[in-house]
């Protein structure tokens, strides 16, 4: 583990808002697919992959040689939005594999380079196409850090970091957030009574499955009554795939086969296919109603993304293999949970795909889970209200032994600390 001298400088000179690397204390100098390697030359399964950014692994091979290829060839860099062959070939790769096969004619707008960007985006342009100012978010919801997108999110230590009042949006119960109550009946309730005291709203914008806050997910019952209520209203439906989309969940987005067409979606994390920067949102084309530059930023255009997302289209979406090798590895991940969930009373499975985990129902048990996975070669983290949920977000290219193998950490790790629990509360 990196000590002493090794850290002094991200002491020193580093922001304290630095967060995964006091969970994970050591340098990291290579990577590959799912494996990181320290520099005192330690391996380690990666189970975060970037919070999703790394669905197709660290630096693949096909998507790294595209890149050199087109830095040594004096390729464009930055172009701002201006038109460029890496641009060009991303867009009508990105039609040809993602939207016609799916029948979507979404246009497709590039924003700042991260996922809050493309929020903020969704939400103005709700905005500005119904007249509204009310957003209708969910408890657990999680959108971004900039301000807009901060007011959707719910987490309370994230919304106190913006010092001031967070307004324009309201916040329903996600599906099951509540015992007892079915949800989409109460929001229907407080929606169709004129003195419920919420305006009429602009959209509803929703996880399909909650990644930092605890790996809910909608039912396609729920995200149909949704978009059905959105269509009564006059509102409309955002679908945030920021960190559900691009394969986790088993398709390119999570909510494929729900018969839901949301008409606005955010896009980033593995949008790049390589971890670069890169956002987007997809817009129904009779939304587009920008005006030139109305909505604009310098790094709305990562030609070096570009070049690795059309790679990543390309060799893994063109064909239903991939989708069908998701589809096992989440069938196996999905049996693993199940047995290692029957070592803590009470935990139960999250999530769905090959985004899911296991609820033990403490946050200092699920901590002290991770942190024993951690010295035992395993990066993992936790989500959840409380940070009572270990999160499994292995990149997707996992071997399937090393996938077993970084699942038998998980569960040595959760055998010993609920043991320790258990004791300690005797």
């Amino acid at each position: 583990m990196t000590t002493g001298s090794q850290t002094d400088i991200y002491t020193r000179r580093e922001s304290n808002a630095r967060s995964y690397c006091r969970s994970f204390p050591v340098s990291f100098v290579t990577a590959r697919n799912a494996t990181l390697t320290d520099a005192e030359g330690r391996d380690y399964t990666d189970f975060l992959a970037g919070c999703s950014s790394l669905n197709y692994g660290h630096n693949d091979a096909d998507m790294k040689q595209a890149l050199l290829d087109h830095i040594q060839a004096d390729g464009i860099s930055h172009g701002l939005d201006m038109h460029t062959d890496t641009k060009e070939s991303f867009l009508d790769t990105f039609e040809r594999v993602i939207l016609k096969p799916r029948g979507m004619d979404h246009k497709i707008m590039f924003t700042g380079p991260t996922g809050t960007n493309a929020v903020e985006a969704a939400m103005k342009l709700a905005r500005k196409t119904t007249g509204r100012e009310t957003i209708v978010a969910f408890t657990n919801g999680f959108h971004g850090m900039t301000m807009g997108a901060l007011a959707a999110t719910g987490n309370a230590g994230k919304r106190a970091g913006g010092g001031m009042a967070l307004s324009g949006v309201v916040r329903m119960p996600f599906e099951g957030a509540i015992e007892g109550v079915d949800s989409l009946a109460l929001i229907r309730e407080m929606l169709d009574n004129p003195s419920s005291g919420i305006d009429a709203p602009a959209a509803f914008l929703i996880e399909p499955v909650q990644g930092e806050g605890g790996l809910n997910a909608a039912s396609p019952e729920f995200l149909r009554g949704l978009a059905q209520l959105a269509r009564e209203h006059g509102a409309l439906l955002i679908a945030d795939d920021i960190q559900s989309g691009i394969g986790r969940t088993g398709s390119f987005f999570s909510f494929e086969g729900m018969d839901v067409m949301p008409d606005l979606i955010p896009l980033a994390k593995s949008l790049s296919g390589m971890g670069l920067p890169m956002a987007a949102l997809l817009i129904r084309p009779d939304l587009d109603v920008w005006k030139p530059a109305e909505h604009n930023g310098t790094f709305r255009g990562n030609n070096h993304a570009f070049v690795t997302a059309r790679i990543a289209l390309e060799k893994f979406w063109s064909d239903d293999a991939f989708q069908n090798e998701i589809a096992e590895k989440a069938g196996f991940l999905t049996r693993r949970l199940t047995e290692i969930a029957r070592h803590v009373p009470g935990a139960t499975l999250k999530g769905r795909g090959m985004m899911q985990g296991i609820d033990v129902g403490s946050g200092e048990l699920a901590a002290d889970i991770c942190a024993t996975c951690f010295e035992h070669g395993l990066i993992i983290e936790t989500s959840g209200a409380h940070d009572e949920v270990v999160k499994i977000l292995a990149p997707l290219t996992i071997s399937q032994e090393q996938f077993a193998a970084g699942l038998d950490i998980l569960e040595t790790a959760v055998k010993s600390k609920s043991a320790t629990t258990k004791i300690a509360a005797e």
